[in-house]
């Protein structure tokens, strides 16, 4: 199964929600909370090209983005295919289209 990263912060309810989806779809996910953490916030924020909100979510090497990236892909019914549930390939390192 494709590697599932989130990044979060305390009290986030867009997180929340994200974690709620992801784990809806029976995936496990890394959660890395960057509450208080400069280094891991300056980690995500370069890895997701500079967005700086929370949360950040990843997929294999494709950059999500956040909790209404995440949403919009499973309305769209390319969630499933993106981990590894579809015929789609998983992972790319573009962010996909929604």
């Amino acid at each position: 199964m494709v590697e599932i990263e989130i990044y979060t912060t305390r009290y986030c309810p867009y997180c929340q929600a994200a974690k709620r989806l992801l784990s809806r779809k029976g995936v496990e996910f890394t959660e890395i909370d960057v509450s208080g953490d400069q280094k891991g916030r300056s980690d995500m924020v370069a890895r997701a090209n500079g967005r700086m909100t929370v949360p950040q979510i990843f997929i294999g090497s494709t950059h999500v983005g956040g909790y209404d990236d995440l949403s919009a892909l499973d309305r769209a019914g390319k969630l499933d295919p993106l981990l590894g549930r579809g015929d789609a390939p998983a992972g790319s390192d573009k962010r996909p289209s929604v």
